[in-house]
C-alpha cells in the first residue's frame, strides 16, 4: 500500500514539473490546455468500471447465498427421508423432531440475525440433540452412515449461509465507489454549458439517478438477508413442514419437543 502510495505521489509530482518546464515556452494558443472534461474522462470511466465490478461480486454473493440455503434445506429433507430407515420407533421420531426443530429455529431465530451477518445459538441445540441421537442409534445401524452423511451436508450448508451473510464488499471499497459517484457527477456537471442547457441538466439527473440506484442496489445484494431484495426462507418452511408433518405421523398426538419458534418447550 505504502508503495503504490509513494508511486502516484511521485507521479503527480514529476508531471506538474514536468509541465512548468516544458510548456512554460508555449505561446498563448496552447493555453487552454485540456479542458474539465477531458481530465476526468478517466475517472468517469474508472467509476463505471469499478462500479460493473462491484456489482458482478454482489450478484455472485447473492446466488451463492441462494444455493446454500437450497443446499441447507435439501441436506435436512434428506436427513428426515433417512431417518426412515432407522428400526426403532423413538429415535425415529426424535431424528425427525429434532430436525423439524431445527428448521424452526434457523427461520425464527437465525433468519433474523443474518441481516446483522450473524448467527444464532437456537439450531445449534436440536444441532446437539442430533449427534446425542446418532450416539444411541451407534455405528452398527445400517442408517447411522447415511444420517451422518446427511447431517454433515447440512453443517456445511449452514456454514456457508452464514458466511454469505456478511458483506461480500468491504466498507472502504463501498465509501471509495460513493466517492468516485461523487466525482462523476460533479464533473458532469461542470462539462454542462451555462445557458440553453436543459436537455443536459435533465440527462444529468437521469445518469445520477441510475448511478445511486445501482449503488443502492449493490448495497442490498451484497447483504443477501437484510435488504429489500433478500433471499426467502421458503425451501427451509417446507422442509420443516414436511418433517412435522412425518414427526406426526409416527406419533398422532404426540407435541413436538419445541414451540413454533424452534425454541425448546419449557417442562
Amino acid at each position: 500500500m505504502t508503495v503504490t502510495i509513494v508511486v502516484a505521489a511521485v507521479a503527480l509530482l514529476l508531471g506538474i514539473i514536468a509541465h512548468h518546464f516544458l510548456r512554460r515556452r508555449d505561446t498563448d494558443a496552447d493555453d487552454a490546455g485540456l479542458s474539465v472534461k477531458d481530465l476526468m474522462s478517466p475517472v468517469q470511466t474508472l467509476t463505471v468500471l469499478i462500479l460493473a465490478f462491484v456489482l458482478a461480486t454482489a450478484a455472485t454473493s447473492f446466488h451463492k447465498a441462494q444455493d446454500a440455503v437450497q443446499n441447507e434445506a435439501n441436506a435436512v429433507d434428506h436427513l428426515v427421508e433417512m431417518a426412515g430407515f432407522v428400526p426403532d420407533d423413538a429415535q425415529r421420531r426424535r431424528v425427525e423432531a429434532d430436525a423439524a426443530c431445527y428448521a424452526r429455529a434457523v427461520r425464527h431465530f437465525e433468519w433474523p440475525t443474518m441481516s446483522h451477518g450473524k448467527g444464532s445459538a437456537v439450531p445449534s441445540i436440536w444441532t446437539a440433540d442430533l449427534r446425542q441421537t446418532f450416539h444411541d442409534i451407534g455405528p452398527d445401524q445400517s442408517s447411522f452412515g447415511m444420517l451422518v452423511s446427511a447431517d454433515e451436508a447440512r453443517s456445511k450448508a449452514r456454514q456457508a449461509r452464514l458466511a454469505e451473510s456478511t458483506a461480500a464488499i468491504p466498507t472502504a471499497i463501498y465509501w471509495f465507489m460513493l466517492v468516485l459517484l461523487s466525482l462523476t457527477v460533479i464533473s458532469l456537471a461542470l462539462c454542462i454549458p451555462r445557458r440553453r442547457n436543459r436537455p443536459q441538466l435533465v440527462t444529468l439527473t437521469m445518469a445520477t439517478a441510475l448511478l445511486t440506484a445501482t449503488l443502492l442496489l449493490v448495497h442490498d445484494a451484497e447483504r443477501p438477508f437484510g435488504g429489500v431484495i433478500s433471499v426467502s426462507s421458503t425451501a427451509i418452511a417446507d422442509v420443516e413442514h414436511q418433517a412435522a408433518r412425518d414427526f406426526h405421523a409416527d406419533a398422532p398426538g404426540t407435541h413436538l419437543p419445541c414451540d413454533d419458534r424452534g425454541d425448546r418447550r419449557k417442562a
